[in-house]
């Protein structure tokens, strides 16, 4: 750290994100802290994003050190952001996706906030301006106060709301708990709970990026079973990844007890979600429906129908269907 002026990175990662991209480079290079380096990451996208990156910064001569990657193949959001994070060097690490804009101002006031906090906190949160995909209707968002979060216990209590677009952590965070692995789609999640059991967290009032709703990890309408099966099974398979995760976090800081019950609670119903959804035939299906122990049977009812017998709930969904069409929503 130079003159209290910590060293930051930006990692802007991007999967097929052409539409937005020059927008959330141009958020990225109006940064009015000097001291920052941007991390450029596509994740083998298969439109023009790339290219438009390479585009953005080809003129370049600002005072930020820009860093270009593409991978090889698709990696993940986890995945892609540990690799980021291991082309970075700063201190400090601002997460950033390509269909949003940090606002000029975003690392200035992480850092500042780092450095007045004696850059004990792991984690920092902020404000958001949300935003339509064609940047109306704008509202703000605030996330939960992070800093009345003190240990594990207080988190499976009262999960807080957390936007991983606004958000900073440390490299520190990172290192102890050996960076993202694949399949982690909430790294927000992940990494929230690792600053709360570890260094602390903290939440800016300051408005820190514009928002785009609709980007992957947005909650889509279901409008027929196999939208709510593909929903389903897309949860289950990064919760499998990331609540092992979670307790790994717990027991290095030595707060598995608080919730390791729970954690296992929720393993066997994601897995249970995941083997139905999978499952080769109707035989397999009834017999996990059966024999799952530990699974509330609402849910494994729940299940067995989406799984097995969807066509029970098709004049449930024609009705929702119905009415998206009254509300001139866009069904698909």
């Amino acid at each position: 750290m130079a003159d209290g002026t910590p060293r930051l990175s930006m990692l802007l990662i991007a999967y097929n994100q052409a539409g937005t991209i020059a927008d959330a480079i141009a958020g990225a290079l109006a940064q009015d802290y000097a001291n920052l380096e941007i991390i450029l990451s596509d994740d083998a996208s298969s439109d023009e994003t790339w290219q438009l990156m390479q585009q953005a910064v080809r003129d370049y001569r600002g005072p930020h050190r820009i860093v270009l990657n593409r991978n090889p193949s698709n990696l993940g959001i986890g995945a892609h952001l540990d690799r980021a994070t291991r082309l970075s060097s700063g201190e400090l690490l601002l997460v950033a996706a390509g269909d949003d804009v940090s606002l000029p101002q975003r690392a200035s006031l992480c850092a500042s906030a780092w450095v007045a906090a004696g850059c004990r906190p792991d984690l920092i949160a902020g404000s958001l301006i949300a935003m339509d995909a064609d940047g109306s209707r704008q509202e703000s968002i605030s996330p939960d106060q992070l800093a009345t979060y003190r240990n594990a216990a207080d988190w499976l209590a009262r999960p807080p709301l957390v936007i991983g677009a606004a958000q900073a952590w440390t490299r520190r965070l990172f290192d102890r708990h050996g960076g993202l692995p694949s399949g982690v789609v909430y790294e927000d999640l992940v990494m929230v709970f690792r600053a709360i059991v570890g260094g602390g967290a903290i939440t800016l009032d300051q408005p820190l990026v514009r928002y785009r709703r609709g980007g992957y990890s947005a909650k889509q309408a279901s409008l027929s079973a196999a939208d709510v099966a593909r929903r389903l099974l897309r949860g289950a398979r990064g919760a499998l990844v990331e609540i092992p995760l979670l307790l790994q976090a717990a027991q290095l800081a030595g707060q598995e007890a608080a919730v390791a019950s729970a954690f296992a609670a929720k393993l066997r119903r994601e897995g249970f979600i995941h083997d139905m959804l999978t499952a080769g035939n109707q035989a397999q299906r009834l017999r996990l429906f059966v024999t799952t122990p530990g699974v509330p049977l609402a849910v494994r009812l729940r299940l067995l129908a989406y799984a097995a017998f969807p066509w029970v709930l098709a004049p449930w969904f024609a009705a929702k269907r119905w009415r998206a069409r009254r509300k001139g929503a866009k069904v698909s």
